[in-house]
């Protein structure tokens, strides 16, 4: 058994929490970038395009999480693609957040009533203009909270990349675990910078909820 002082367990796996929060970030970012091009197929007039993003999001939304990091990992090899488990987390983590933030988004786009549309046309304003002047801003809007929310969501799921060999805090806690057989103390800080990591988001979700309804 190798000797840990708690400190060098704690250091250790702040230093991994790093990596799990870069995770978080880029699968947001990736995910807000390729849910905007969902969203906008989504709502398009073309009924093709509705039928194709609605079943990208089925597709991502009724499959599991880790079978889509498997996908990536294992599969895409096959085709001749390498990739490190880094990437295939970003991909993985990336597709399964657009399918969540482009049906969030589109809940605001259909809480907008008809009128806002309408108001957009009668102003001269062609499709895209109407979306980006009138639409996405209030739907933005609504939809900020449940936005954050799922970012939680997001932070906690990155724990499943530890399977494919990606070297965040869940796979660093279970080294460090097999190395001092010390698994209360070492899970326990884990679910503490979780904790730590999510909750401060949760709450700001709450506070933004609160402030819609008023």
């Amino acid at each position: 058994m190798i000797e840990f002082t708690f400190w060098d367990i704690v250091r250790n796996l702040l230093l991994a929490a790093r990596w799990t929060v870069l995770l978080s970030l880029a699968a947001f970012v990736g995910g807000g970038v390729v849910g905007m091009v969902v969203l906008f197929f989504r709502i398009s007039e073309n009924k093709w395009s509705r039928r194709i993003a609605s079943g990208y999001i089925a597709l991502f939304q009724g499959t599991p999480l880790l079978m889509q990091l498997f996908l990536m990992f294992f599969g895409l090899p096959m085709l001749g693609l390498r990739i490190e488990p880094w990437t295939a987390a970003v991909l993985g983590l990336t597709f399964f957040a657009s399918a969540y933030l482009a049906e969030i988004w589109r809940s605001g786009v259909d809480a907008l009533p008809r009128g806002q549309w309408d108001a957009g046309a009668s102003l001269g304003l062609h499709y895209l203009q109407e979306l980006r002047l009138i639409i996405l801003p209030q739907a933005f809007s609504i939809t900020r909270a449940p936005t954050v929310g799922f970012l939680v969501q997001l932070i906690k799921s990155t724990a499943l990349t530890s399977i494919i060999g990606f070297e965040e805090l869940v796979r660093t806690s279970n080294a460090i675990n097999n190395a001092t057989f010390e698994p209360f103390k070492v899970y326990g800080l884990v679910a503490l910078i979780f904790f730590v990591m999510c909750f401060p988001l949760t709450q700001y979700a709450r506070t933004l909820e609160r402030r819609a309804a008023h």
